[in-house]
């Protein structure tokens, strides 16, 4: 099978705030280096794109030796946090713009979706846009015609196709775009995040379409997307960007697996200090596990997890609740379980939450915790305390999901003195 695309030593250098070096003689000694055919000297000092730390230096490169290469017919997904250069690889690679240093051989003509309404004129109309995107693909105007009738039944926006695109929303500008990336006649198709414009269903039909691209028509799909459970769908293999900087290009499911464990911002284990002003009892610590007892600030879609609450009874009491609460990033209540009023001597104590049959859908929730005697609160903890529920699905067992896709019930809580 033919290379559809080969990347050789690609980096990408971008210079901070305004352009230049500050002073005319650097200026000048970058005029002169590139005069004489010599790398620029400045790049020499530049950094990585790692937004985690402080650069000293003014030069960044948002690629950095990237070698790859994929055969025809390949569907490859893109993954990596913001900012790790998926979309500036998307751009060189469909000459939007040029690498600083190395090499991309194209083996084929690219359509490429790298935002809304890539490609379009907005005080055109939707069908003259056809015509001028599939013009600047390269396609010739009966090849266009012979598609146009399928592009828009595609897209679902027939009723506006006469209408100037700049009064299209957000959504129809993307419904089009991608219909005519799809259906036009390119051996490369090249496509960032633009999808999350659209609606739940337009969605679907998209990745169907793109399975079909890949899989029926033998066309090559680069797919840049946060959505993991996707890239498993349509991709056979992946590529994970991490600074600028390659870290993997394998099997889909290992690419996901290693950038899930690498995620930095994930805390699966919070500690408290004493609350000023309570005599009562008070929350020490809270520890989010698998099922393995494991620390795991992410979850997988429908595996089991557990929250142990740690916490200290000071004096002896009655009727004590603790209760665990998820919200999800709106502040919205998802649903709350509390523990059975029991009395508790002073000591130390975990409160184990365990939690293995619901599904609840992927992003990051805020657990609340609230510690009481009967209706009166005694402490009540509802910042920095996240769970993450990670798109990659593993066994699910589909019958326990309801039609909002959440089987709601309360959690098991098991209470144990550890003193």
């Amino acid at each position: 099978m033919s290379k559809a695309i080969k990347v050789e030593n690609l980096s990408k250098a971008y210079q901070l705030g305004d352009f230049g070096t500050g002073t005319i003689s650097r200026d000048i000694e970058r005029f002169w280096a590139r005069m004489r055919g010599k790398e620029d000297p400045f790049l020499k000092i530049g950094e990585t794109n790692d937004r985690t730390q402080k650069g000293s230096s003014d030069v960044v490169w948002s690629l950095k030796d990237i070698n790859f290469e994929l055969e025809q017919g390949d569907a490859v997904g893109i993954i990596g946090r913001n900012g790790a250069g998926k979309s500036t690889l998307l751009k060189v690679l469909s000459r939007v713009t040029f690498p600083t240093t190395g090499s991309v051989k194209v083996k084929g003509r690219i359509a490429s979706l790298l935002e809304v309404g890539t490609g379009f004129h907005p005080e055109l109309t939707g069908r003259e846009n056809i015509f001028l995107n599939g013009a600047i693909l390269g396609m010739r105007k009966a090849e266009i015609k012979r598609k146009f009738d399928e592009i828009v039944d595609f897209s679902g926006v027939e009723r506006y196709v006469d209408t100037p695109v700049k009064r299209y929303s957000s959504g129809m500008y993307v419904r089009l775009a991608f219909a005519v990336a799809a259906h036009l006649e390119s051996e490369i198709m090249i496509i960032d995040e633009v999808l999350a414009v659209g609606d739940a269903e337009f969605q679907k039909k998209c990745l169907g379409k793109i399975g079909e691209v890949s899989q029926g028509e033998g066309r090559t799909v680069l797919f840049v997307s946060h959505n993991m459970a996707t890239i498993q769908k349509i991709c056979k293999r992946a590529i994970l960007l991490k600074n600028g900087k390659l870290m993997q290009i394998d099997e889909t499911n290992k690419v996901i697996d290693q950038y899930v464990s690498e995620k930095q911002d994930i805390i699966s284990e919070y500690n408290f200090e004493p609350p000023a002003d309570n005599g009562v009892g008070y929350v020490t610590k809270i520890s989010i596990l698998d099922d393995e007892d494991n620390f795991a600030g992410e979850i997988f879609m429908g595996k089991p997890w557990k929250v142990t609450i740690h916490f200290r009874i000071l004096t002896s009491v009655s009727n004590f609740i603790i209760a665990l609460g998820m919200q999800n990033l709106y502040e919205l209540p998802i649903r709350t379980t509390w523990s059975i009023p029991q009395s508790y001597s002073p000591g130390y104590y975990t409160a184990t939450f365990t939690e293995d049959q619901i599904y609840f859908t992927t992003g990051r929730y805020k657990l609340v915790i609230g510690l009481s005697i009967g209706k009166h609160s005694i402490q009540h903890i509802d910042k920095d305390v996240h769970l993450n529920i990670s798109d990659i699905v593993e066994h699910m067992d589909e019958s326990v999901i309801t039609s909002d896709g959440i089987f709601l019930n309360n959690m098991n809580v098991v209470i144990e003195n550890i003193n």
